[in-house]
C-alpha cells in the first residue's frame, strides 16, 4: 500500500523525468535551427504526465546489468510521448524551428523543473524534521 508521501514523490519524479526529456527536445530544436527540413519536436506535457502516471503504477523500473538478473516490467519510452510542434511559419528550407518559441519554451520548462525540485526538497525536509523532531 502506497502512502501519500510515496504517491507525491512518484508524481514529482515522473514530472522531473518528463521535464528533463522536454528540455532535451527543446535544446535539440535550438541546435537544429539552421538544419534544412528539420521539424521542431515537443512533448504535450499534460498528456504525457497523465499517461506516464497511469503506466507507472507498476513500481520502479530496474536495470538488468547481468544475464542472471530478473527482468522487471517495461516502462513506456519517453520517445513515444514526443510529437511535432505546431508549425507557425516554416523557413524556405522547410525548417519549422522558431527561435522565439524555443527560447520561451526552454525558459518555461526550466522554471517548472526548478519548481519540481523545490517541491521535492521541501517534502524531504519536512519528512526529515518530522523524523528527527526538530
Amino acid at each position: 500500500m502506497k502512502t501519500l508521501f510515496d504517491r507525491q514523490i512518484q508524481f514529482h519524479q515522473t514530472a522531473l523525468n518528463l521535464q528533463a526529456h522536454r528540455q532535451q527536445m527543446i535544446a535539440s530544436n535550438i541546435a537544429n535551427a539552421d538544419t534544412p527540413h528539420y521539424k521542431a519536436r515537443d512533448v504535450d506535457f499534460r498528456a504525457a504526465l497523465q499517461g506516464a502516471l497511469n503506466t507507472a503504477r507498476g513500481g520502479v523500473q530496474m536495470t538488468a546489468t547481468q544475464v542472471g538478473h530478473i527482468a522487471s516490467a517495461p516502462t513506456p519510452s519517453l520517445e513515444s510521448l514526443t510529437g511535432y510542434r505546431t508549425e507557425l511559419q516554416s523557413a524556405v528550407d522547410g525548417n519549422t524551428v522558431n527561435m522565439d518559441v524555443e527560447r520561451a519554451a526552454f525558459a518555461e520548462n526550466a522554471l517548472h523543473y526548478e519548481a519540481s525540485v523545490t517541491f521535492i526538497s521541501g517534502m524531504l525536509r519536512s519528512m526529515n524534521s518530522a523524523i528527527t523532531g526538530q
